[in-house]
C-alpha cells in the first residue's frame, strides 16, 4: 500500500493479496482520521459481505472468490470508543457481469484498488444502539 495526502483528500493504492478494510484502517489510524467519506474501485480475487437482517439484529455473511471487479466502493470513517471504525459497502462483478455486494467485512486485491478517502472537518463516534442492533452515528 501507498497513499498521500492532498490537503484535505488521501490517494490510497492497496496492492495485490492486502485487505483493503485493514489499509484503510492503518490510514485512519496513522492520519488520526476522526471523520471521513470513503469511494474506490479495483480488481479483488475474495471478498466477504454481508446483509443485516434488522428483525434478527444479525448480519449473514456471503463468501465470493475468483476474478472480481470492484464496481462501487462506498462508506464512512468514524470512530467508536476512541478507535477508527469503518462502515463500507461494496458491490463487484464477475466476468459474466453479474454483480453481487453488501456491507464490506474485507477484501483482498487481485491487481489493484484505488480509494480515495475525502476527511471531514469534525468527529463523530459511533454508540451501539439496542433497538436498532447497530452502531449508530452519535453527535
Amino acid at each position: 500500500m501507498e497513499y498521500r495526502r492532498f490537503h484535505d483528500t488521501i490517494i490510497l493504492r492497496a496492492d495485490p493479496d492486502e485487505e483493503i478494510c485493514e489499509k484503510l484502517l492503518a490510514v485512519a489510524e496513522a492520519e488520526q482520521i476522526a471523520l471521513a467519506e470513503i469511494s474506490g474501485l479495483g480488481a479483488i480475487k475474495e471478498f466477504t459481505t454481508g446483509v443485516f437482517d434488522t428483525a434478527e439484529k444479525k448480519y449473514y455473511s456471503n463468501d465470493f472468490s475468483g476474478l472480481y471487479e470492484i464496481t462501487s466502493l462506498v462508506g464512512t470513517l468514524t470512530r467508536k470508543d476512541g478507535q477508527p471504525y469503518l462502515h463500507v459497502h461494496m458491490s463487484a462483478g464477475d466476468r459474466k457481469g453479474n454483480v453481487v455486494g453488501g456491507h464490506l467485512n474485507r477484501a483482498v486485491v487481485s491487481a489493484t484498488a484505488e480509494i480515495v478517502i475525502r476527511v471531514i472537518d469534525g468527529a463523530v463516534e459511533r454508540k451501539f444502539s439496542e433497538e436498532i442492533g447497530l452502531n449508530l452515528y452519535r453527535f
